[in-house]
This record gives structure tokens, sequence and C-alpha cells, in this order.
């Protein structure tokens, strides 16, 4: 219990350092990327496929795509092949004020057959083979200088250890599950080649420390002969990049608007700057009748109290409770201008990654569907 609250202090100072980071005024999407492994860390290595090299390479492909769309940011944990302590990795996105994080692996099985592609999200263990994954990443602390003290203790092969990650950590669950959900969809659209195996949680440092949705990545099975030549092949990658990048344009579309549209349709270059200009005044849109929006703060598996004083002073401030998980909004209308503004409110608050959900007839329904 004393190892619990010690984490909720920690937390809630963190939270109240970032909260007095201004939050960007200019619809910018920030995007960290983030390349597993480098270095003297080679990751996983079987038959010339060296998982540090493709993790690198596919970021490098997604970040290229994404560059190449007005008001997306790209940070890089690494773009060339350095070491980065996994800590530093998740502080970089920290630093950059991402509104998402996402890391890039390649999987790997003693047995050969294995193949697919696998999103996870951070949470406690589900399932043995999850552990293990999550133990396998983690053990690369184990290449930094005074590892013990810098991670207080930590031991990747302590189950203890594990779970104590979790902690604290349910504020961004729910969108770290939508956006690994459209991965895995994306992944979907590739094929016997490179086939996606689902999204599961699992307690990785690397996105322990990221305070922001968060999701890692494993690209495929290096391991597999086939799906290992896949991955280690340029045209491979480029399949894999697209996905990915689909994935994160169609997060941002559905959560933070903006009009960005998916690769099949928008060429794969960087938009010249003019182009930039009519984003920040968006047409006018007509809402569907009965349709109302509302501001999601923060969804968690712990219930809080509606008062004013446990969500930085906002109200009214209801609640859901859905799949276990209780989901707070803040404010209703139907004048999508006004939920806009209530939501650049929130935002300023300090709540950076909240986004506007719509509903109609007490049904939740995609923001799209709901802007006629």
């Amino acid at each position: 219990m004393n190892q619990y609250n010690k984490i909720r202090v920690i937390f809630s100072f963190f939270l109240t350092i970032i909260s007095f980071c201004a939050y960007s005024q200019n619809n910018t999407f920030k995007v960290t990327l983030d390349a597993g492994h480098g270095d003297h860390d080679f990751g996983a290595v079987y038959s010339g496929r060296i998982e540090k090299n493709i993790a690198l390479a596919i970021v490098l492909k997604v970040g290229k795509i994404l560059e190449s769309y007005p008001n997306i940011d790209v940070t890089y944990t690494r773009k060339t092949d350095v070491f980065i302590d996994l800590v530093e990795r998740a502080n970089i996105a920290n630093r950059a004020n991402a509104n998402i994080f996402v890391s890039i692996h390649c999987n790997a099985n003693k047995n050969t057959t294995a193949f697919g592609t696998e999103t996870y999200v951070m949470g406690l263990s589900k399932t043995a083979s999850n552990l293990e994954a999550a133990k396998k990443e983690n053990s690369v602390i184990t290449l930094e200088k005074d590892y013990k003290r810098k991670y207080d203790g930590f031991d990747p092969n302590s189950p203890e250890s594990m779970i104590g990650m979790t902690l604290m950590q349910e504020e961004y669950l729910d969108y770290s599950i939508a956006l690994a959900s459209r991965v895995e969809t994306e992944f979907d659209k590739l094929g016997k080649k490179l086939r996606g195996g689902g999204v599961k949680q699992a307690p990785f440092m690397v996105l322990h420390k990221a305070y922001m949705p968060r999701v890692l990545i494993e690209t495929g099975f290096i391991s597999n002969p086939e799906e290992g030549d896949v991955l280690n092949s340029d045209s491979g990658q480029n399949e894999v990049a697209k996905a990915i990048a689909n994935a994160i344009i169609s997060y941002k579309k559905e959560y933070f608007g903006g009009g960005a549209e998916p690769i099949e349709v928008k060429p794969i270059q960087k938009a010249p700057e003019k182009e930039e200009k009519p984003v920040a005044a968006e047409p006018a849109v007509k809402v569907a009748d009965g349709v109302i929006f509302k501001v999601q703060l923060v969804a968690s598996t712990k219930k809080i109290g509606l008062n004013p004083s446990n969500f930085k002073g906002l109200s009214p401030v209801s609640v859901a409770h859905e799949s276990n998980i209780y989901k707070y909004t803040y404010q209703q209308t139907a004048d999508y201008e006004k939920a806009k503004s209530y939501l650049a409110e929130a935002k300023n608050k300090g709540y950076a990654s909240a986004f506007l959900v719509a509903f109609k007839n007490g049904q939740r329904i995609n923001i799209q569907e709901a802007l006629k």
C-alpha cells in the first residue's frame, strides 16, 4: 500500500508540472516514433535479419509519410544506430508534449512457424505469453549503466515489479486501445504475409514512463523465414509503414479532427506551405438531428468523485461505466463549434489527450457520423 501511495504522489506531481506547459494552439498533432533497440543492443537476430535495423527502417518510413501531412509534427527517439535508455525514450515523448507515443519492434520465437503482428498497450498481463514478451523487451535496461538505481530497483524478471508498473496508468488506457485497434485493423489488410494478431496488454517499461496514449507494435516475427524476409525487404517495410501511418492518421481524424485522409487517397510527399492555410479555417458543418457532443477527459478503472476539484476545476463532469472502465466527460452541447471550444478549454487545463465524443439518442456514435 505504501508503494502504491508513493507512485500516486509521484504521478500527481508529474501531471501538475506538465499541466503548466502551454498546449499547442495551432492544431498540430504531435507524434513520437520510437525504433526499438540500437547500437550494441541488436534485439532479435535471425539469419541476418536484425531487429534494430528493421525497426529503424520502418520508423523512418512511417515518419516520412506522416511528415507529408500538414499539422502533423514527428519526433524521433532515434534516427540512427544509437542506444537510447528506455526511460529516455519516454522522456523524449514527454518533453515533446506528444499526443501519442508509438514504439516499433520485431517479434521472435523459438518456434519459427510463429507469425503475425501484435500491438500492446500498457497494462497488467492477461496471459503468460504477454508477460514473457514484456520481460524480453524490458530486459534491455540491464544494458544501461546503474539501471537498478535509475529504475528504483525494478527487476525485469520480477512479477511484483511488473504489476507495480501499471499503477496510476489508467488515464490513457482507453485512448491507447483505440490507437492499437486501428493499427491491428490496418495490419489485417496486409493479407497472409503479415496478419494482425490483436490488441494485448503487458507491462512494458518503455510505455510505462510515457504520459500520453501509447502503444508498442511487434511488426511480425523475424524468426519466421517468410515473414522475416518480408520485414527485411524495402517493399515489406513500406507496407508495414503505410499500415501504421494510416492507423495514426485515422486516430488523429477521429479524435483531433483536421480532415487528414489515408495514404491511398493523399500522395506521400510533403504538402506545399501554401496548402496549409485552409486547415485553420474549417468549412461550416451540419450536425445530425438529435446529436450531442461531450468532451471525454479521462478513462479509469477507479471511480472518481465528480466534484470540480478532482477535474482541475472543470464542471459539470459526468461519468459512464462501460466494460469495467469509468469514462468521465465534460459539458454537453448540440453545437459542434461550442463543443470544440469546450475541448480547447479542457486541453488548456492540462487534459492534453481529451477528445470529443458524440451521442445520438443516448448511444455513442462516430464523430464523422455526427457531422453531415
